[in-house]
């Protein structure tokens, strides 16, 4: 038991466990979720936004601490940087080592590229490692694309790129296919059968999941398949791109990479570059808690902003209803929306289940800030938030089933004396996805020649709003796409000698013209949790205050 005032909390919804099993709260109407969305979704205050004052978004809204970095003072002097000294050479340069970036990787290599492929922490340290619940694909007979695109198209208001999440879906069943034969372990039946799901905001059973670590085990069969392909795709760890590299005819041709532990420069050139550098939880917008990896910092954002890359709905993130709450060590960490569909509910102090379980992701956090907001939130000393209450799963489903369908949330909680089968858990919206980013089209170019970019640092995939599943999709898909998308552009492209990083000065100029102030740089390559201790930064070069 938790061991303090919080059991006599928990005891309320014991209480009404079976009363509550039975019900099944009513979905919100339209008009009800649109409501709820703008009383009280992070994304609908105003005075957390800012308007963008230079660049290729001048104008547009975008949250204060991305706009700060967006508009920060470049890393790097362009005078000091000799572009003339060629550290590596390759056809294909990848930025960033998680899962929209070795797929991109290891596509390109397959078709004859040269790649390099560098991370600023180690290939698979990434968002996509951290995913849990699991992969979309309509690959059943009771299913489509057809009516995949319409969840997604729809979960995302209707504000997707049709033509990508037309892509998103309809390569959907020959990924999991893709990542079946490399070797992810699927949970299946005795029969071979991929067992499927529901998510939230889906009609369809499309879940394919690895229990509750579907990410992880992506992740390790995408690292394990670029290792295996060293003869054609260089690593470089512990490395960050602080500046893409462009031609004198304005077409991205390379990077300016930072060791992040001796703060060394570097110079990559090539044909192509794609940038995967996935999401920006570790910005901390608002202040809230965050599910992502620790160099999660819109890094691949503010280098292709400042190469004149176009953003689309950079003012839009993702708020996972479900952070843990509870205890402190492990504010915000993900807890699955699986736990959701296997049946648990979300109840708030009075012991009320006050909404479905499984509505879209945006709107079950506003509920959940709606409960606490409005004082129907279990308070206690780490978070105020509510109950998930986990122990229906095996009331549902029989004894054992949470060991053997979410036993990394059981392991994650347990470390703490908390037993999932037994307690319910504590629950409040934790930052999770960056729905925007750098708009791509269907190939995932971007309007800077040469400049593609996949993953969570692409925008228009998910519209304003992701339901679950299609994230790890999303990285699969267009990080393949990009890969095959620049194998077949290396072949065409000529590797210019006239490298330039001119629109880092020009940029620099409209800074001053906007007269915009302070002293951040970007990108931010690290968060910093330390505070009044300068000389903390010296030792890690890529820390910013």
């Amino acid at each position: 038991m938790y061991g303090n005032y919080l059991d006599d909390a928990a005891k309320i919804v014991a209480e009404k466990r079976e009363e509550n099993l039975k019900f099944e709260h009513a979905r919100l109407t339209a008009e009800q979720k649109d409501d709820l969305l703008l009383k009280f979704h992070p994304d609908r205050i105003k005075k957390q936004f800012t308007e963008l004052k230079i660049g290729p978004n001048k104008g547009q809204q975008a949250p204060i601490e991305l706009a700060e970095m967006l508009q920060a003072k470049p890393r790097l002097e362009p005078e000091k940087i000799d572009l003339n000294h060629i550290d590596y050479e390759s056809d294909v340069l990848v930025i960033g080592g998680g899962g929209a970036g070795t797929s991109a990787a290891i596509m390109a290599s397959e078709a004859g590229a040269k790649v390099l492929l560098v991370t600023k922490l180690r290939v698979g340290d990434a968002n996509t490692m951290m995913a849990e619940g699991g992969i979309q694909a309509a690959d059943k007979p009771n299913d489509s694309p057809a009516q995949h695109f319409l969840d997604a198209f729809g979960g995302g208001h209707f504000d997707g790129k049709p033509e990508l999440v037309y892509t998103l879906v309809n390569k959907a069943p020959s990924v999991i296919k893709w990542l079946n034969d490399l070797g992810v372990e699927f949970d299946k039946m005795p029969d071979g059968t991929m067992v499927t799901t529901h998510g939230g905001g889906t009609s369809r059973k499309r879940m394919h999941a690895c229990k509750d670590y579907s990410g992880a085990e992506i992740m390790r069969t995408l690292r394990d398949e670029t290792f295996n392909r060293a003869d054609k795709i260089t690593v470089v760890d512990f490395t960050a791109a602080i500046e893409i590299i462009k031609n004198d005819k304005g077409e991205a041709c390379g990077a300016v990479l930072m060791n992040i532990e001796t703060g060394e420069i570097r110079i990559a050139k090539a044909k192509v570059v794609i940038i995967a550098t996935g999401g920006a939880g570790r910005m901390h917008y608002q202040g809230f808690p965050t599910s992502n990896h620790y160099g999660a910092t819109a890094d691949g954002l503010v280098i292709a902003y400042r190469a004149g890359a176009k953003l689309l709905y950079q003012d839009s993130l993702q708020y996972h209803p479900t952070g843990a709450a509870y205890p402190t060590q492990i504010l915000g960490k993900l807890v699955t929306e699986k736990v959701r569909s296997l049946g648990a509910k979300l109840i708030n102090k009075d012991g009320e289940v006050y909404i479905h379980p499984l509505e879209t992701r945006d709107v079950n956090a506003s509920g959940i800030i709606r409960e606490v907001r409005e004082g129907r939130g279990v308070h206690n000393d780490v978070q105020d938030a509510v109950w998930l209450d986990t122990p229906m799963i095996e009331m549902i489903h029989g004894e054992g089933t949470i060991l053997k369908s979410i036993p990394a949330m059981y392991n994650m909680f347990i470390k703490y004396g908390i037993d999932i089968r037994k307690e319910p858990i504590l629950v409040y919206p934790t930052l999770h996805y960056q729905n925007g980013g750098v708009e791509i089209d269907k190939t995932c170019h971007t309007n800077v020649a040469n400049l593609l970019v996949a993953g969570e640092a692409s925008g228009g995939v998910h519209g304003t709003n992701r339901l679950m599943g299609n994230s790890l999709l999303d990285v699969v898909v267009f990080g393949r796409e990009a890969g095959i998308e620049a194998g077949k552009m290396f072949k065409k492209i000529k590797l210019s000698d006239k490298l330039s990083l001119q629109h880092v000065k020009d940029f620099e100029k409209e800074r001053a013209a906007a007269k915009i102030k302070g002293s951040a740089v970007s990108p931010k390559i690290l968060p910093t949790y330390h505070h009044g201790n300068p000389e903390f930064d010296k030792e890690i070069p890529g820390a910013t205050l």
